[in-house]
């Protein structure tokens, strides 16, 4: 090529791809085989043709390829020997396919197991909030000296920083005094009081714990027919014993029991363990009453 000769020669000499433009066979296009003759200082124009996808031609014969049908120049890698080998291959032992399945079972399982964990907390955090279950069967029955709660149950002990509080139902009960539940409004659990107090001799009494000694103040709930009454209080056995008021401060009419529940108080010492304090109708008192809480207090 010469200077001033842009490309006068035939494609195949200054194009790289010039075979790809010739016929099959040939060397070059010619006037003689339908292709246009090159003429020097002329610009080539382009050599490609717009072709449908997968049709190629060569001078005068044309091939279709047709995708989807069989093509004897051309065989899918995995027909040939050897397989597809681009392909990942599932790992020995762990069964290709049912992996997923495998793993749906697994997580199924876990939150059947959560599921069941969670029921078990509720049925346990509902079943420790009752505080109520019986536990007395097949226990024997409370003895004339023992003191317990008219359920049968030994008497709560208090808080520690709390004094002791006993429904008087469940005192040692002694010479005719006796439960009841005729007259409404006793303030002890299930309404149970102590009644029969106003034979001579009748006694009810506490045995009751401290942590220190010292003087206590004493508070008794009872109930009056509408009539000042009056007990003997005598504390750890002494010989030396009192009176305790039980007057009708209710304010209620005479006879009428239901409206007499009121409350008294007094004095005491106690020592450090365990007291005794007995309410009984001696000599010179006025026992017709009706007991139904005893507690104490501090001085």
């Amino acid at each position: 090529m010469t200077a001033g000769n842009n490309g006068a020669d035939t494609p195949e000499n200054d194009d790289p791809f010039g075979y790809l433009y010739r016929s099959e066979g040939g060397q070059g296009g010619s006037a003689g085989d339908g292709a246009a003759t090159r003429q020097p200082g002329v610009p080539r124009t382009s050599y490609n043709q717009v072709r449908a996808v997968g049709q190629r031609q060569y001078g005068q014969q044309s091939q279709q390829v047709t995708y989807g049908q069989q093509n004897a120049h051309y065989a899918a890698p995995e027909t040939l020997p050897g397989g597809d080998r681009t392909r990942p291959t599932p790992a020995p032992g762990h069964g290709g396919a049912p992996e997923p399945r495998r793993r749906n079972g697994l997580l199924i399982g876990a939150v059947a197991v959560v599921a069941v964990v969670c029921i078990g907390i509720g049925v346990a955090m509902l079943t420790n909030g009752n505080d109520n279950k019986d536990t007395s069967a097949g226990k024997p029955g409370p003895t004339a000296g023992d003191t317990v709660a008219p359920s049968g149950q030994p008497p709560a002990k208090p808080k520690p920083g709390q004094l002791p509080k006993q429904d008087a139902g469940s005192l040692r009960l002694d010479g005719g005094a006796s439960t009841a539940k005729d007259v409404p409004g006793a303030r002890s659990a299930g309404g149970t009081y102590v009644a029969g107090m106003n034979t001579p001799g009748a006694s009810a009494t506490w045995t009751v714990d401290v942590d220190a000694p010292g003087r206590y103040k004493l508070w008794v709930g009872y109930g009056v027919p509408g009539k000042d009454e009056n007990l003997t209080l005598n504390i750890n056995g002494k010989a030396e014993s009192r009176p305790i008021n039980m007057e009708n401060f209710a304010h209620a009419p005479e006879g009428a029991w239901d409206k007499g529940w009121t409350k008294t108080w007094s004095y005491i010492q106690l020592n450090k363990g365990t007291n005794s304090v007995k309410l009984s109708c001696e000599s010179g008192n006025q026992c017709d009453v009706n007991l139904d809480k005893i507690w104490l207090t501090r001085n």
